[in-house]
């Protein structure tokens, strides 16, 4: 079934709305590299269009009416937003549920080391990565270092020009006979990937001269010792701004495009909807990337509990009132699908693809070969989201995320789909997912934020 390529059903007008919201978008990925980062910007977006939080819902002990609008957070890592509509919130909600976690290398807790006079720190990867793709690459850590009284510091450097950067050394071709021949999973291996951090020594004469010069660094520049790398979350990060892509700058290039894309577009277009009649709820979650497990993944109860309070505040809480609104609710799982890429085309099936620039990608189900670990969407569903796109002018495509048996994937949707809610994956198209540089098209952005304002109002 061909499908319009977006490009060519804009006016001036559109564009201009196109291109105002992508420079938006690159500022935010440029910003917001790290989950606690992500939640930072979005508590300064709610609570400029009058977010309040739950605790202060709760110490206010006034009844929600619609129009009320109210964050929760999740140990700095998750936020689930809520416009509360005109009808009950048993009759459900309609929810954009994203993830703001990226793949990334992760400081390990005694991570400063010394090896022949350079001083490391050692990483543990974090989500599904070609380890090969890390090295060479300029680097940034962000950050938060939190001191034994409590004390929090947060930690950006490798981002501004005249900051360092920071890197992972890799093999001359010279010397990489061996290396070569090596399959692409063990080119380089998961304990190779520390990052060089310094090479000047304190004292030539001192043992492990350089590691004590890097620890008189970290003291001047955050009061840190040694031993708070143990109550630190450092995440290693590609160093640079989000860019426009292409002579007709048609595309952006990034880190972190899997989910920030989706996380962005549902914010703004959770902002902009008013006066709704069902409840809205945006939820943007960590840990997708490894599973949604802990306590700020969607596996944990965050989601059920902060709804259970909200119930409570809006017209009495009892439980049947909780698993009625849970059962009620219409979500869009929104989450990155596999762009095709002509040059490994083996991997797709060109009919069950999505194509850059050709609109927001709906996947009926996800998984793995025979669906294994899916959420299936019904037809009754698509179809009522097929009207909804189509009423609203949205440009929209079915896809699979590649050939049958050639890999797969999953997202939050199953986890969602398990209170019987009518849940189906929906996001923007990506190439190089995974990729420290992930890139999409400024289109698919402008319509999967056009698919989630449209959605939470008509849904």
């Amino acid at each position: 079934m061909e499908r319009k390529n977006a490009w060519n059903t804009y006016d001036e007008k559109e564009k201009q709305r196109l291109n105002s919201l992508n420079a938006d978008y690159i500022d935010f990925l440029s910003e917001c590299k790290t989950e606690r980062e992500c939640i930072q910007e979005t508590i300064k977006r709610v609570e400029a269009k009058g977010y309040i939080s739950l605790e202060q819902a709760i110490e206010n002990n006034k009844p929600l009416k619609q129009g009320d609008k109210i964050y929760s957070v999740c140990m700095n890592k998750t936020v689930a937003l809520f416009n509360i509509g005109k009808e009950p919130m048993e009759k459900g909600m309609n929810i954009l549920g994203a993830h703001i976690d990226s793949p990334r290398m992760d400081v390990k807790q005694n991570p400063l080391y010394e090896n022949e006079g350079m001083a490391y720190l050692d990483t543990h990867y974090y989500g599904g990565i070609k380890k090969y793709q890390w090295v060479t690459l300029p680097l940034a850590i962000h950050g938060v270092i939190v001191k034994k009284d409590g004390t929090t510091v947060n930690v950006n450097i490798g981002e501004k020009p005249e900051d360092p950067v920071f890197c992972v050394t890799d093999l001359l071709i010279h010397l990489a006979q061996a290396q070569m021949e090596k399959k692409a999973a063990k080119v380089v291996e998961g304990e190779n990937l520390d990052v060089l951090i310094g090479t000047i020594p304190l004292n030539e004469e001192e043992k492990e001269a350089t590691k004590k010069a890097v620890l008189n660094i970290l003291k001047e520049m955050y009061d840190m010792e040694e031993e708070d790398f143990m109550s630190a979350e450092l995440e290693v990060v590609p160093a640079g701004r989000a860019r426009e892509m292409g002579f007709d700058r048609s595309m952006i290039m990034s880190y972190g495009q899997d989910d920030r894309v989706c996380a962005y577009t549902s914010l703004v277009a959770m902002l902009e909807v008013e006066n709704v009649e069902k409840t809205t709820c945006c939820l943007l979650v960590d840990k997708e990337e490894i599973g949604s497990v802990g306590a700020t993944g969607m596996q944990s109860k965050f989601f059920e509990n902060t709804v259970a309070e909200l119930i409570n505040l809006n017209d009495g809480y009892s439980d049947i009132k909780l698993k009625r609104c849970l059962a009620n609710s219409r979500m869009l799982s929104s989450d990155v699908n596999a762009a095709f890429d002509p040059l490994y085309a083996e991997v797709f099936n060109k009919n069950s693809s999505s194509f850059m620039g050709h609109g927001v990608v709906f996947n009926k189900f996800t998984g793995r070969g025979g669906k294994s670990g899916s959420n299936d969407a019904n037809a009754e569903y698509l179809a009522s989201l097929r009207k909804i796109m189509d009423d609203n002018g949205v440009n929209f495509q079915m896809s699979e995320l590649g050939k049958v048996d050639a890999g797969g994937g999953g997202t939050i949707a199953y986890i969602m789909a398990l209170y019987g809610m009518e849940v189906i994956d929906s996001g923007v198209a990506v190439l190089n997912m995974h990729a420290p540089w992930e890139v999409t098209s400024k289109a698919d952005v402008y319509e999967a934020y056009k698919c989630y304002k449209a959605f939470l109002k008509d849904a």
